[in-house]
């Protein structure tokens, strides 16, 4: 075949081809062999069968799109959602929730070089537990658009239903839009953020001009006829609690505060799982001493606290730093400190660091923790559980570990995420 290519090596040519899908990838894409090489295919299931476009031709591999589907897989099931294929935030419902475990637990233990030990999963539906959703008002389209960006786009989807949202928050849809709808600011408004924890719903909307007295009562209304709490957003780093009340959750006996922009695990479930099992791993004895790192507000360090001897939570955000020692007052544990400190530099140099530590436990954001695994391995922990949101920054920091004579005892699929291609992991590495 004749191949074209642009500045972008783009495929200028439209010749069908048939092809198989084989596997699919960590994303959900389906994986097919083209002249050699991969061929990645969104929408195709394993075993299937489909006419196919090449979109995108590169050297190592090449992208598809299904022109027209030959064959079934007993594993393709109705998504559940009215919005799917158009709106960007989930990928996977066409894929049994069997599939889609599956298919990311091998992609994981081929970057992990071996198999995974368990997948850690809760209800594959009505498990987000926070949500944003964008609002748009133009005179072109009826009534105030809601909902999620469309995939690779900034086109805004009206969402109506979403079912991965908790029931509480996916109920509170309509008369939501009905509210904002009402507003004389409707025109004016940026984007409205849900979330549902143990003290009960809260939103946060984001204005961009001042509410007149009609709207901020309009508001309150909504706010005390559903249950929910209201923030008012007029700047992105001001927020406005109309409630009075911090919100709260609860987990593992333990009462954790927040402001409404803190970050916390959007699945609840999953999370108390994860949280259970990384202390199963570390396998805490009388007498030690426990270091978290990344720890935010202590989602691990304050149920490590009721176990250890003793723990010290290290975060780089002081707001955060000042909530988890808020937190481990509030829960009155008094065996756990907090610093604030750059995870860039050496953690071993700090005073709090100088008896040393028996078990780490670290969790940081998608770009991984490539900064401070030489000093986790000055520290000489027996014992280390990273909790992982990307998969290619857990293979690249583990290198250091394993280097270092430790071995990876146990390896974790959590799915945080269903029917999406978000892929999140926990490994426990161990040295003699």
């Amino acid at each position: 075949m004749a191949q074209f290519y642009s500045a972008k090596r783009r495929v200028t040519t439209r010749e069908i081809i048939t092809v198989a899908a084989d596997g699919l990838d960590a994303f959900g894409q389906g994986v097919a062999r083209h002249h050699g090489k991969a061929l990645f295919i969104p929408g195709l299931l394993p075993g299937e069968h489909a006419e196919v476009v090449l979109s995108e031709e590169k050297k190592q591999f090449a992208r598809g799109e299904v022109k027209k589907r030959l064959s079934q897989s007993p594993e393709r099931v109705s998504p559940l959602c009215p919005h799917f294929g158009v709106c960007g935030g989930c990928q996977q419902q066409h894929a049994s929730v069997e599939l889609q475990q599956r298919s990311k637990a091998q992609a994981l233990g081929r970057m992990m070089k071996r198999e995974v030990d368990e997948v850690i999963s809760g209800p594959a539906w009505g498990y987000r537990r926070r949500a944003r959703l964008s609002l748009n008002f133009t005179p072109r389209k009826p009534g105030l658009q809601m909902g999620f960006r469309k995939a690779g786009s900034n086109d805004l989807v009206d969402v109506h239903r979403c079912p991965v949202l908790v029931p509480r928050l996916e109920a509170l849809l309509p008369k939501l839009r009905e509210c904002l709808s009402s507003l004389n600011g409707v025109r004016h408004l940026g984007h409205v953020e849900l979330v549902d924890v143990t003290s009960g719903p809260l939103m946060v909307l984001r204005h961009l001009k001042p509410l007149n007295a009609c709207d901020r009562e309009k508001l309150e209304c909504f706010s005390h006829s559903e249950g929910v709490a209201l923030y008012l957003a007029p700047e992105s780093d001001t927020l406005e609690n109309l409630n009075g009340e911090m919100p709260w959750y609860e987990f593992d006996g333990l009462r954790l505060t927040f402001s409404p922009r803190d970050f916390i695990q959007v699945n609840d479930a999953v999370n108390q799982q994860m949280v259970a099992r990384a202390l199963e791993w570390l396998d805490i004895q009388p007498g030690e001493r426990v270091l978290d790192l990344f720890c935010g507000m202590g989602n691990f360090t304050l149920p490590l606290a009721r176990r250890a001897e003793s723990v010290v939570g290290v975060e780089g955000v002081a707001a955060l730093v000042e909530k988890g020692s808020y937190n481990a007052g509030l829960n009155t544990l008094k065996n756990v400190t907090f610093f604030q400190h750059n995870l860039e530099e050496d953690v071993t140099r700090q005073p709090w660091a100088q008896q040393g530590f028996d078990k780490v436990l670290l969790d940081p954001a998608r770009v991984g923790a490539a900064g401070v695994m030489q000093h986790i391995v000055k520290l000489k922990p027996r014992r280390v559980v990273y909790v992982s949101c990307n998969p290619s920054t857990l293979m690249r920091d583990s290198e250091a570990l394993l280097a270092a004579g430790y071995r990876t005892g146990r390896l974790a699929m959590l799915d945080m995420f269903p029917h999406t291609s978000h892929l999140e992991s926990m490994a426990l590495f161990e040295r003699d």
